[in-house]
């Protein structure tokens, strides 16, 4: 008899909230979440070591694992590992694109290519991982090197919040970026793991 647990999410640190909400309100008490560091971002390619390294730890202890990861800058070195190890992840080059939908984010990348994204995550810890990290605390000048190629700004947001979207606003004035706000909800992160919750059809790899 396999006495393994059910799925394991390998998940971005930066969807650790959004993913505590979605198995907060839909009672997914099969899934349970691993998150990697958020400021793997920042050296994206040091992701797809940190992935592998987490599935070989724990596939003893597991039934199945999903990573849920996009792209996120690895240039296909993530998928070659996912591939190698046999899991899958989340549809997409990064969470913009799995969060708004694909068919969303082409339409508004194809109606303005020089746009920067905010998520809720993004938007909650601006200063510390764009501001400080680009060193714009220290030497506001840079921005206009930095940002010279985006004009417009979309916060995509994925639950409701007060004050938000105003300080969405506030970040696009801050660079003299329009600014658009799309409320996305949680995209095909929720639609996934929904699926991977409910579905008993996949079976386990050998234990």
């Amino acid at each position: 008899m396999d006495t393994r647990a059910g799925t394991l999410l390998i998940a971005c640190g930066a969807l650790a909230r959004e993913i505590a909400a979605l198995k907060r309100a839909n009672g997914w008490s099969a899934l349970e979440v691993r998150c990697l560091p958020a400021q793997l971002h920042n050296r994206p390619e040091r992701i797809a070591p940190a992935v592998q390294e987490a599935i070989r730890e724990n596939r003893g202890r597991y039934a199945r694992m999903f990573v849920v990861y996009g792209d996120c800058g690895t240039r296909g070195a993530l998928d070659a590992v996912l591939a190698a190890e046999g899991i899958e992840r989340l549809p997409g080059a990064h969470c913009y694109e799995f969060l708004a939908t694909p068919a969303l984010f082409a339409e508004l990348s194809e109606a303005e290519p020089g746009t920067f994204y905010l998520t809720d995550f993004l938007l909650r810890h601006f200063e510390r991982l764009v501001v400080r990290t680009l060193g714009l605390d220290r030497h506001p000048e840079l921005a206009g090197e930095y940002f010279r190629n985006y004009s417009k700004l979309v916060y995509l947001s994925q639950a409701p919040r007060e004050g938000a979207i105003d300080a969405a606003r506030q970040i696009a004035a801050r660079f003299g970026f329009e600014f658009e706000h799309r409320y996305t909800g949680y995209g095909e992160l929720g639609t996934r793991l929904a699926a991977l919750a409910v579905s008993q059809e996949a079976p386990a790899w050998p234990a």
